[in-house]
């Protein structure tokens, strides 16, 4: 059987509707029209026409996030932070990928952020459903005069919601979220339930471009069971979901070797439209979980305006001759992530070493 496992964009593209085609037809239009005044912003200039400029982007933004509201309500399995929670916390989702954004943010700032993204995401899907029974934490404080002191609290009983996932990396700056993500199901189970890990060596080709893109995976160098997966809930959690193609390939080959999944949880900081229609129509039983939605794709099929390349945000740069393999990566998180994501990092180990005999 062949070791990499490729496809391509158009493939994608097939899974998108006449009506999805015509509302990111709709946001390409509404872009350009913000790129424009991006020209102008960046040239500088009279301060007068730098806001009237501004204006005008904000005036677009605000016309396409309403689009993106009235899309999302028509596709209930894409669901954005600000679109589905109360208004109380828009400003949160707002600050948080702000910082993230922003060129002045530096790494510890950039996994600082990222960890609250996915604490609010985890919350999105998880907590916010107020009939959930109650669990209750009763936990050993360190005061001990006149007597040893506990205290009580109450959880959401989650449990049936949490304690059959695996938590499915497409590596590199997937890896970091996915500990954050198991690290919560952790936390929320009264069990005090880790997560399984599946670990799948995927990359686009970057020399191709959106129309011609291609995903390529690497079954050598991942390393997951099959039979591990079959009948589980699987979490994916990357910081940006583009096109959708990593997480598609990935998905259609574990369906072909007969994985059934019960669900797929697709967990993004920023998802770009044209990516998260994709993952929803390709998909059966597939949610997309993303803090923020942005409107298109350039050429190369990045996302505008998105954030940089946040696996080399969280994980620093690899060179091309050198990289690193996973259990590099992991060291170099240093000590207070290692420490934090123990037990996560122990089952990574396992299922690395496990898959290596």
């Amino acid at each position: 059987m062949d070791s990499k496992i490729i496809l391509k964009a158009e493939s994608l593209d097939g899974y998108l509707t006449e009506q999805d085609q015509k509302y990111l037809a709709e946001m390409d239009i509404l872009y350009e029209r913000a790129m424009a005044s991006f020209k102008v912003i960046a040239g500088g200039g009279f301060s007068s026409t730098l806001a009237a400029e501004e204006k005008k982007v904000i005036d677009v933004f605000n016309e396409m996030g309403h689009l993106m509201q009235t899309i999302c309500a028509e596709v209930p399995a894409l669901k954005v932070f600000s679109f589905c929670t109360e208004e109380e916390s828009h400003a949160e989702a707002s600050r948080v990928i702000a910082k993230l954004r922003d060129i002045r943010t530096d790494h510890q700032e950039f996994v600082y952020y990222s960890q609250r993204a996915y604490e609010m995401l985890f919350r999105l899907a998880y907590t916010g459903n107020h009939s959930d029974n109650k669990n209750y934490l009763v936990v050993k404080t360190p005061v001990t005069a006149p007597v040893q002191n506990y205290s009580v609290h109450k959880i959401p009983d989650i449990d049936y919601k949490i304690e059959n996932t695996v938590m499915c990396v497409m590596l590199r700056g997937a890896l970091l979220p996915s500990m954050i993500m198991s690290k919560e199901i952790e936390e929320y189970s009264s069990h005090g339930y880790v997560t399984p890990f599946a670990l799948f060596k995927i990359k686009r080709n970057d020399s191709k471009h959106e129309n011609d893109m291609e995903y390529i995976l690497d079954l050598q160098n991942s390393f997951f069971k099959l039979e591990d997966l079959d009948g589980k809930d699987l979490i994916f959690a990357d910081p940006m979901n583009a096109t959708g193609g990593s997480l598609v390939t990935v998905v259609k080959y574990l369906l072909e070797q007969g994985v059934k999944p019960r669900s797929i949880k697709f967990f993004n900081v920023i998802a770009a439209l044209k990516g998260g229609l994709r993952v929803v129509r390709a998909l059966e039983n597939c949610t997309v979980y993303t803090l923020w939605m942005d409107p298109v794709l350039n050429a190369s099929a990045y996302i505008m305006p998105g954030l940089g390349d946040a696996g080399d945000r969280l994980n620093g740069r690899d060179t091309e001759d050198t990289p690193r393999n996973i259990i590099q990566l992991i060291a170099d998180y240093g000590s207070n992530i290692t420490g934090l994501y123990r037990s996560q990092l122990r089952k990574i180990e396992q299922t690395v070493l496990g898959n290596m005999r």
